[in-house]
Formats: structure tokens, sequence, C-alpha cells
């Protein structure tokens, strides 16, 4: 077999893997040697739909060392007048431009493109190639870094978690633009399966095309908060909006006895969204969007709300709570992928393990370009571990709390650490660098918001603990429940 030395193995080359790797790359002295099962870089991006875009400001993706459009706006659609969000196939160009323009020129960067990674029982690490199957064994001489953690749960790979009878039509988003190439009749009706950010990009995409509002059905088993995409804007133009946004947020969290206060609270000044407003969102998982997106999915009436759907006959839906009818010409489009699982956490670093976690929710290039250089310039796990406090992601407006108070917790760490804190003064991932950059163009309103913000984060932090407390009770006494039953 044949076998290569390297410092780091790192497990995906996805958003997490390279901005790690840029870090390294820029800060640390190390071989590092990339796996990853897709055949270009990029992890989900190479199995997204084709229509899908960036949720967050391109500014504030991608890797450290270079722009992704970061000065561009986008000047028609719904986004009108905000920063571009990049396009699928423009992220995946960018991470590719990264792989063949900075990392593998370097000359310290191996790429398997195309390769599963395997762990021994004896802790040896194994690439195999899935187009020719040879085997090439790796001796790892710092560590594993091991990205597959945070695999993405897409339409085009996810598993159902429903049945469909004969005569029923189904689809996922990645193949709608291909029905030009089939002689398939033309819907005369469209469902949409799922509550997340995909099916509202799908419900905003069948729009664009053309659909009749009244031709769509919508299946919501749970309704969600939407994040204000102008709260997220960088820049001085925004910045009453992104103050506005963290002020608002250590305001209510003072105060607070539940995680739907907040939301509320936050709605109430602009900076959540909710389609449905007669019903109080159960899910929370940080899709954002802009208020034009939001008018386009409240054309859509007919939305159907029966719970988890677990089975689907021509002409009606059989869901746990109940059954519903749509027209018998219709096409299913299944968007019930969950893309940010709750899960828990552990250390980052646990022996010759790296496993990068959120250290900011929810901007993931950011957290492991942090962790990335916290790998390159510190020594000790002990000493790494205690800069980097991992976050669990949000599924209910309950864990938000606990998102809310891990954010604060990190960037209180890391204001005692000037290593840190110089890395992220030229950090163009850092959403809150961009505000700082922008303080000197702004109103003085604006400059007194900013100034209340330290104040009003120390006065939340109790009541964050007290709420993250009462929901880790609330969940153990479920799960106890939950085994008793």
């Amino acid at each position: 077999m044949h076998q290569i030395d390297t410092d780091y193995l790192i497990v995906g080359t996805g958003a997490l893997g390279l901005s790690f790797a840029d870090s390294l790359l820029e800060y640390g002295d190390g071989h590092i040697t990339f796996v990853d099962q897709h055949p270009k870089p990029g992890g989900h991006w190479n199995v997204a739909y084709p229509f899908v875009t960036l949720h967050q400001p391109s500014a504030t993706y991608g890797l450290n060392s270079m722009s992704l459009g970061d000065d561009l706006m986008d000047t028609d659609g719904p986004n009108k007048g905000f920063y571009k969000l990049a396009t699928g196939t423009q992220v995946l160009g960018y991470f590719e431009q990264a792989m063949q323009q900075r990392f593998i020129p370097s000359g310290r960067v191996s790429y398997y493109p195309m390769s599963k990674y395997q762990e021994g029982a004896d802790g040896e690490h194994t690439i195999v190639s899935s187009i020719s199957g040879k085997k090439t064994r790796v001796n790892v001489r710092r560590k594993l870094v091991d990205g597959s953690v945070w695999t993405a749960s897409v339409p085009a790979t996810h598993k159902r978690k429903f049945d469909i009878a004969d005569g029923v039509r189904l689809t996922t988003p990645s193949k709608l633009p291909d029905a030009w190439l089939t002689k398939a009749k033309v819907p005369g009706h469209y469902v949409v399966m799922g509550g997340g950010k995909t099916a509202m990009d799908v419900a905003v995409w069948l729009i664009h095309m053309g659909v009749e509002a009244s031709n769509i059905s919508w299946v919501r088993p749970r309704e969600t908060w939407l994040i204000n995409r102008a709260s997220t804007q960088p820049g001085a133009k925004f910045a009453a909006n992104s103050i506005g946004w963290q002020l608002e947020q250590m305001r209510i969290g003072a105060t607070a006895t539940s995680g739907d206060e907040i939301f509320l609270h936050l709605e109430k000044h602009g900076h959540m969204f909710r389609l449905d407003q007669s019903s109080l969102p159960s899910k929370f998982h940080y899709p954002t969007i802009s208020q034009g997106e939001v008018d386009l999915l409240r054309r859509i009436e007919h939305v159907i709300k029966i719970g988890r759907v677990s089975l689907i006959e021509p002409g009606v839906l059989h869901g746990v709570n109940g059954d519903a009818k749509v027209p018998l010409d219709s096409l299913f489009i299944d968007c019930t992928a969950t893309a940010a699982k709750r899960t828990a956490v552990s250390p980052i670093w646990q022996g010759e393990k790296i496993t990068p976690a959120i250290l900011q929710v929810p901007l993931v290039s950011l957290s492991a370009a942090i962790a990335g250089f916290i790998e390159a310039t510190f020594d000790t796990n002990k000493e790494k571990n205690a800069l980097a406090m991992p976050i669990q992601m949000t599924d209910t407006p309950a864990d938000y709390p606990q998102a809310m108070l891990g954010n604060v917790m990190n960037r209180m760490l890391w204001s005692k650490n000037p290593a840190i804190m110089s890395f992220l003064s030229t950090a163009r991932l850092d959403p809150a660098q961009k505000t700082r950059n922008a303080m000197a163009d702004v109103s003085e309103s604006v400059l007194y918001d900013a100034g209340q913000i330290r104040n009003a984060t120390i006065a939340a932090l109790p009541n964050l603990k007290k709420l993250m407390a009462e929901n880790h009770m609330t969940a153990a006494h479920m799960a106890e429940n939950k085994v008793a039953d």
C-alpha cells in the first residue's frame, strides 16, 4: 500500500475544512492533506440545487484570505439594495480557485478528491479512492481534523422519512431546472414539502418562474423564525440595523422569561420575521431572508399544517395530525432535509484529533478560521480548548439563549487574548470587525446605541444562564419521559 506523511489530515473540503486550513496555511508551518468524497472542493455545494444562494452576505463567507465579491450589491430582485449573495456555482468556483491558486501552489498541501477516509481499529488513517479503489496509508504527524461531523444533509442526498404510493410524482429541488429535458406533462399544481430555507428558496423560485401562487401548496410541519437580512448587513449603510440587532438581543436577554419572548421582542424591533402572524414559531435554525422574499412567500395561501407527513397518495397527504387534499396532477417537491442539526458538543481538541465546532453561531467559516488560528498559534490542547467554547446549534426558540450566551462568552475569552484580537482585527469573515470599521461613518444615534451594547450584554448574562439551565432541565425531563414510555 502506498504511504504518505502529513502533519494535518483534514477530512472534508467544505467551508469548515478549507477555512480551518486557510488559517493553518497563513499562521502555521505544517503540511496539510485534504480528503473529500466530492469531485471538487466545496463540500455540500457540489450537490446543492442549482438556484441556491448563500443566506448571509458573501462578504462574511469563505476564507479570510480571499474575497467573495465583498463589496458588490444586488441591484434587482428581492435582495435588491443588500450585499450580494453568492450563487452555488459562484461558491464552488471560489473554493476551486482557492484550492488551485492558494492551497496546492503553496507546496504544503495535498488533495485527494473523490476519496473516502477510513480509520482503522488501531487508529491508522487510510484514504480510499472512489474511482480506482486504490488505498493510501497516511502517517499523520500532528492531528486528524474531522470535518465530517458538519456534513450537511441536502435534498439530493438525504433519505426521505415518508412513503409515496404509486402514481405520485415526487422530485427534489435539484431536478426542477431539468424539467425541459423530460417529456413529462407540466404539473398543474406544485406541493412544496418542508418549512425550512430550502422550501422557501423553492417557493420563491417557482413564483419567479411564473407559477401562480394559487397553484402552490406548502406543507409546513413547523413554523420558523426568520432573521431579517437587513440586520445582518455589514458596513456603515446598515449600521443602524446591525447595531440595533445586537443591542435589542441583549436588552431583551436581560429580562425575558422564555426564548419566545426574545423572538417576539426582536420581531417588534424589525429584526425577525414569521410568515404566519397567527402562529408562534417552534423552530429556529438561523434562516436569513429579506422583506421582499417574505412578501412573495406570503402570497402562497394554501399552507398545509398536518404535522410531519407519513404517506403521500395521489391527491392526498397523510400527516400525524390529519390529512390534506391537493389536486391530483400535483408535483411534490421534497425539501425536508435538515442541514443544521442540534447535536451534543465536546471539546474541539482531544488527543490527536481536532473536531471543529461553531464558536460564533451561525458563522461556520469564521468559527473554523478562528479554530485554525488557535491550532497554529498555541501549544497544548488544554490551552487551545480554554480559548474555544463549542456552541450547540439551535432547534427551537428555547435553545437561543444558549447560543447567545455562547457567542458572548467566546468573545469575552478572545478579548483577553492579544493574539486572537490581532487576528480578528483583520478578519474579513468577522461581521463585528466590519461593524467596528464602519463606526467613523455612522450617525450619533448609532454611535450611542453601539456604546450601550457592552453594558447591556453584561446585564443579560445572568438571565441568559438561567434560561439556558431551564431549557436543559426541560430537555432532560422530556428525555426521561421518552425512555419511560
